[in-house]
């Protein structure tokens, strides 16, 4: 851990050029429909989730790797605060690249392809992590280095913060390290995934939720959510020393805190929108970013997640994933 008194994060994650296709809706199968725009950005979950915790005031660095197409990708995240030392350039590689349907309703699908992001040294060495006090990860990385940091994060004292974008395969997450890890970033649906994968018999009925979040009122919700989250920490597979916090969309946010001794699990709404909903891109990593920001600062809990949902609701405001994290004074003057 960081011997310095000034706390910092490492992001170790992928790094994309989005590119974005405004289109009608999103296509269905078969179909063929032409967009109005295409609009390519800055973006992967590793480096949306660095730039939000430089939006949000904190110090931290990406980890990851670009193709020499990617450059401007790099000058692009040192202009928003966040260091660059542990980025490299491949020569053989092209950047990561996502494409991203973005629909006239505010809604997204998105189809990623690896490139540099997927380049593993070899032998792969045992990360160094003594300058740092927190970690931030994702899944758009090979879970091999994933699992290399959050190890490594563990031997030296690191607050650590997974977020499981795209999900693991059952498999991976009944042999995942749990016992490394300080915070868990879930979706609904990717809470249900957990339990899922964590039944001891296959014969078993899924838990997966079987409606949707805008088909039931917040009672249902968080009544169902509550209990998958109970079920998830009460799991021979998972840690009881994982605080969890399950996103819900625009019904807001669950929040279970157990190594602060709280059996309770809290919930907060979404932050109001003043504006209409643009684009929902990035949203996830804008909370994430922000979280681990507010972790850092050593803030109350609830007064973190407060300044995470304000963010994310005026991320959602706006076009793009990097493009539309805010700063935290525009987030501290809505609050």
């Amino acid at each position: 851990m960081s011997s310095s008194s000034q706390p910092k994060c490492l992001v170790r994650g992928s790094i994309n050029i989005d590119e974005f296709f405004a289109l009608p809706h999103i296509v269905r199968p078969g179909e063929t429909i032409s967009s109005t725009s295409l609009t390519k950005r800055a973006g992967g979950k590793g480096a949306n989730q660095a730039y939000a915790v430089a939006r949000a005031g904190g110090q931290v660095d990406l980890d990851g790797c670009i193709g020499k197409d990617g450059e401007w990708v790099r000058d692009f995240l040192k202009s928003g605060g966040v260091g660059d030392t542990r980025l490299i350039t491949l020569d053989n590689e092209l950047t990561g690249r996502a494409i991203i349907q973005s629909a006239a309703d505010g809604e997204n699908s998105i189809v990623l392809h690896a490139g540099a992001n997927y380049h593993l040294p070899s032998p792969l060495p045992n990360p160094d992590l003594k300058d740092y006090t927190h970690i931030l990860l994702q899944n758009e990385i090979p879970l091999q280095s994933t699992l290399s940091y959050l190890k490594a994060s563990k031997q030296e004292g690191l607050i650590s913060v997974f977020n499981p974008s795209p999900m693991l395969s059952q498999k991976e997450l009944r042999e995942f390290p749990w016992e490394c890890l300080s915070w868990l970033i879930v979706n609904e649906g990717e809470l249900f995934d957990l339990l899922d994968a964590f039944q001891q018999d296959p014969t078993t009925t899924k838990t997966k939720k079987s409606n949707s979040l805008d088909e039931l009122s917040l009672e249902e919700l968080k009544a169902r959510s509550t209990g998958g989250i109970l079920n998830l920490h009460s799991n021979s597979y998972f840690s009881k020393n994982i605080n969890i916090i399950c996103t819900l969309g625009s019904k807001g946010i669950l929040y279970f805190n157990p190594t602060s001794g709280s059996k309770e699990i809290g919930h907060l709404p979404a932050g109001k929108l003043l504006n209409p909903l643009k684009d929902t891109t990035g949203a996830g990593d804008c909370f994430a970013g922000y979280f681990v920001a507010g972790l850092m600062r050593g803030d109350k809990l609830e007064d973190v997640l407060k300044t995470c949902l304000m963010a994310c609701a005026i991320c959602v405001e706006n076009q793009g994933a990097m493009e539309s994290v805010p700063s935290r004074d525009s987030v501290l003057s809505r609050l």
